[in-house]
């Protein structure tokens, strides 16, 4: 195991891990994200907060961990104040990254960070026929310890940790990446985090290397493993955890009103407010976002008690008096 007496890296290596990660994701912005023996979760809390993840994963053999992490994903307080525009679910599973679960199918990321040097050598084969041949990412992302940096690590007698099985040299990770990628139709780029000290880089490599597989067309693929209309489904489900959304219509609601109230506040000349809908259509991007159409809008809003529509519908009339009390209540709501 990695010494703790004294702080190697700053960041720590498994933020520095984790940050690489989280800089793909905000970059490529994939919709479906997986992470293989996500263990406590940190990865997956850090990813939470990125917009455009629909469907967060989580898969690991300790069950243990997953029940307690569950309870860490939860909502935010903040969450259901200011609601995510785009869906979040967040799942987790246990089982084996070794097995075949359709359910982990599809995806447009997913990650093994710190992972395959725990797996038996025989077990590393399935893990790549079960991510690469029938998960079939359109991206992986797959990290492990580099052997040739150890002797660098003060204190260190043996591998970085009991449960490792191996510890790759950059020749060796390169070797089963590429025939990862010959065998399923990928390409791959390599990198690492935890640089060398000055003048040593060239010689040792990163701490912790770094393969990033993209599937290639569909056309360059072979040994995929082919769809089956019984589904197999050998994880089990420990959370299924949905965050607030504008995409739902009782949050969406709560936010145009608000959006409504202050809209009519920069009209006022009285108690009483008209809004045409297509100044509040306007108003905010998120409106037009969120709303397919003026009908819509209009349709959102017209059975707010607040709210009256104009006799041709075109508007809504907003009572201001005592606004300020009353969003003292909304808050409270």
């Amino acid at each position: 195991m990695l010494p703790t007496k004294r702080k190697i890296f700053t960041p720590s290596l498994q933020d520095q891990r984790h940050q690489f990660v989280f800089d793909h994701v905000r970059q490529n912005k994939p919709r479906k994200v997986a992470d293989l023996g996500c263990s406590g979760g940190s990865l997956l809390r850090r990813l939470r907060f990125l917009p455009d993840i629909s469907l967060l994963v989580g898969v690991d053999v300790q069950g243990e961990l997953l029940t307690s992490m569950k309870y860490e994903l939860r909502p935010l307080p903040s969450d259901y104040l200011q609601p995510r525009v785009n869906q979040l679910r967040v799942e987790l599973f246990q089982g084996s990254v070794t097995q075949k679960d359709s359910r982990l199918r599809g995806f447009d990321l997913v990650t093994s960070i710190e992972l395959i040097e725990h797996l038996t050598l025989d077990d590393v084969e399935r893990f790549s026929s079960s991510l690469f041949g029938y998960m079939s990412p359109q991206v992986a992302i797959v990290s492990t310890p580099n052997s040739e940096y150890n002797p660098l690590l003060p204190g260190l007698a043996g591998f970085r940790h009991k449960d490792h099985k191996f510890e790759w040299t950059r020749a060796e990770f390169r070797s089963w990446a590429l025939k990862v990628c010959c065998d399923y139709g990928y390409e791959v780029e390599f990198t690492g985090v935890g640089r060398a000290p000055p003048g040593q880089q060239d010689q040792v490599g990163f701490c912790s290397q770094i393969a990033v597989f993209r599937r290639l067309r569909e056309g360059d693929r072979c040994n995929v493993w082919p769809g089956n209309d019984a589904e197999d489904l050998p994880y089990t489900k420990v959370a299924s955890i949905i965050y607030p959304s504008l995409r739902d219509s009782n949050h969406l609601r709560g936010f145009l009103l608000c959006e409504l109230f202050s809209c009519a506040k920069t009209l006022m000349t009285g108690s009483f407010v008209s809004v045409p809908l297509k100044i509040l259509w306007s108003w905010s991007p998120k409106i037009s976002e969120l709303c397919e159409s003026l009908s819509h809008l209009r349709n959102l809003l017209m059975d707010q008690p607040k709210v009256t529509l104009s006799q041709d519908g075109s508007a809504v009339i907003v009572k201001l008096e005592n606004q300020g009390q009353d969003e003292d209540e909304d808050a409270d709501n």
